[in-house]
C-alpha cells in the first residue's frame, strides 16, 4: 500500500475528503518526526511505539575496493509493534 491508497482508505473509513485525510497523515508524520528528533518516544496504544535507537561506530568495508572504512555512530528511528498489531497480523 502506498500513500495515495492509504489516503483513499482513510477518507472512506472516516467519511472525510481525500485532502483532509492527506493533511491528517502529513500532520501525523511531521509530529512523529519532530518528537523523534527531540529524542521522545511516540506510543500509539494498540499499534506500537516509535523510538530512537543508537547505532555504535564501527568498521566497515568498501564493497568495490575492499578497503576498510570507519562508519560513524548514528541515531536511527525504530518501531516496536504493540500487542494488538501483532495479534491482528497473526
Amino acid at each position: 500500500m502506498n500513500k495515495a491508497e492509504m489516503i483513499e482508505q482513510i477518507a472512506q473509513a472516516a467519511e472525510i475528503s481525500k485532502s483532509a485525510a492527506e493533511r491528517a497523515i502529513d500532520a501525523m508524520v511531521v509530529a512523529i518526526k519532530s518528537n523523534l528528533k527531540k529524542g521522545n518516544m511516540v506510543t500509539l496504544v494498540g499499534f506500537g511505539t516509535f523510538y530512537v535507537g543508537k547505532r555504535a561506530a564501527r568498521a566497515g568495508r568498501n564493497p568495490r575496493t575492499g578497503a576498510e572504512i570507519k562508519i560513524k555512530a548514528a541515531r536511527v528511528p525504530k518501531f516496536r509493534a504493540g500487542k494488538a498489531l501483532k495479534d491482528a497480523v497473526n
